[in-house]
C-alpha cells in the first residue's frame, strides 16, 4: 500500500535542543499509526511540523506526493490534514450541532459564513458525524456542559466534518474514564476506515487495543517500529520507556 505521508531527514532545534534529529517516518494510506516514547522524545513536535505549526530547520514533509514543508497551517488543512491538540478546542457556548455546522468547510470562509444556507446534505452530514462520535442525543446541548470525554469526541467530530485524509491526534484519551476510553477505541477504529490516523498516546493498554503499527521515538529519533508486541519486546524500548 502506498505511503500517504513521508517525512525525510526532519530536524528542528529549540534553544540548541534537538527536538527532532534527522527523522525519517512514513504512514501508509488507511493506517492507524501510534507514536509512543518518553517525554521530550519529539512526539508532539512531529505533529506540530506535519500540520505547519512549527517549521523544520531541515528535511521535508510530503503528503500525497506533495511537498507541504513550507506551507502554512490553513493550506495544510485544505490539503487534507486535520489536527487535534491535547486540550479540546471547541465553542463552549454553541450547541453540539452548531459546533459541527460551523466546522463545515463551505461555512468557514467569510463569504461562506455570510451566504451559506443549511442544506439537507449538511444536516445528514452533521447527524452522521454526531452518531459516529456518540453525541446524537446531545446535538442541542451546549458544548460547555459536555463531559471531558464528550468534548474530546466533539473535537474529533469537528475534524471529521472536514473529511481529512490524515488525522493527527495528541493524547485523545487523557483524563477519560475507563468506559470513555473503550468508546474512544471504537471511535478510532471507525474513523480510521478510509483515512490515515497518527495518534500520540501514553496509555499502553489503549495502544494495544487500537494500534496497527507503533513507532517509538527517543531523543528525536526513531528507536523502534513494528507491531505492539514487537516494540514491547525490544530491549531498547524497555530500557528507555516501558521499564520492566
Amino acid at each position: 500500500m502506498d505511503d500517504i505521508l513521508s517525512v525525510n531527514g526532519l530536524t528542528v532545534s529549540f534553544d540548541g535542543f534537538k527536538a527532532l534529529d534527522s527523522l525519517d517516518f512514513s504512514v501508509r494510506q488507511d493506517e492507524l499509526r501510534v507514536v509512543i516514547g518518553p517525554n521530550g522524545a519529539g512526539k508532539t513536535t512531529l505533529l506540530d511540523l506535519i500540520c505547519g505549526k512549527t517549521k523544520p530547520d531541515s528535511g521535508s514533509i510530503n503528503f500525497k506526493d506533495q511537498d507541504v514543508t513550507g506551507m502554512i497551517e490553513y493550506q495544510i488543512t485544505r490539503a487534507g490534514i486535520g489536527r487535534k491538540f491535547q486540550t479540546p478546542s471547541i465553542y463552549q457556548d454553541l450547541t453540539v450541532h452548531e459546533n459541527l455546522e460551523i466546522s463545515y468547510p463551505e461555512k468557514r470562509s467569510v463569504f461562506g459564513s455570510l451566504f451559506f444556507k443549511s442544506s439537507a446534505e449538511l444536516v445528514e452530514k452533521i447527524n452522521g458525524v454526531a452518531e459516529q462520535i456518540f453525541l446524537t442525543d446531545e446535538l442541542d446541548s451546549k458544548a460547555g456542559v459536555l463531559s471531558h470525554g464528550q468534548k474530546q469526541w466533539l473535537e474529533i467530530g469537528l475534524l471529521l466534518m472536514q473529511d481529512p485524509e490524515l488525522l493527527l491526534l495528541d493524547e485523545p484519551v487523557a483524563g477519560m474514564s475507563a468506559k470513555e476510553r473503550e468508546s474512544t477505541a471504537d471511535l478510532l477504529r471507525s474513523v480510521s476506515k478510509g483515512r490515515s490516523v497518527i495518534l500520540i498516546e501514553h496509555d499502553m493498554a489503549f495502544v494495544e487495543k487500537i494500534a496497527q503499527t507503533v513507532t517509538v521515538l527517543h531523543q528525536g529519533q526513531r528507536l523502534a517500529e513494528g507491531s505492539m508486541q514487537h516494540v514491547q519486546n525490544d530491549q531498547r524500548v524497555i530500557d528507555v520507556y516501558l521499564g520492566d
